[in-house]
């Protein structure tokens, strides 16, 4: 199977918001995500944005557009993302400083990972922790 270069993530979580602008700024200024890429359209809707932390990215757009994916995405729940970070404490207090909801404080599990919950305003859960599957222990 073709796949990305080594090191280029090969899976992209994209989630679609009713203000994607709103995601944008919660991502980038409470969790920590770097803006690589956004595109609008007429009226300010954003059309596809990428963000991206340490080597992941996700992509998100506005709802209420036309198209084969965002139809099918109209009446989508929220999703869940985890997210590997390196000073979980430190990023958790970042969210904490910008109004982020967080659902679990940094705990450290019974297998070896630290990590905290989040939920942002449109109700996708976002988990950053120190466990990265897949790598040696």
């Amino acid at each position: 199977m073709a796949g990305a270069p080594a090191g280029v993530p090969t899976i992209y979580p994209a989630i679609l918001y009713d203000d994607a602008r709103a995601a944008i700024r919660t991502l980038t200024e409470g969790l920590g995500f770097t803006e690589e890429a956004v595109y609008e359209g007429a009226g300010g809707q954003v059309l596809h944005a990428e963000l991206s932390c340490g080597n992941g990215r996700v992509m998100l757009g506005s709802k209420g557009r036309a198209g084969v994916f965002a139809e099918a995405m109209r009446d989508s729940g929220p999703v869940g993302v985890y997210v590997v970070v390196d000073e979980v404490d430190a990023h958790h207090a970042r969210a904490v400083e910008h109004g982020v909801e967080i659902l679990m404080p940094p705990t450290d599990q019974d297998y070896g990972s630290r990590g905290y919950t989040a939920r942002d305003a449109e109700g996708n859960v976002w988990t950053f922790g120190t466990y990265a599957p897949g790598s040696a222990d």
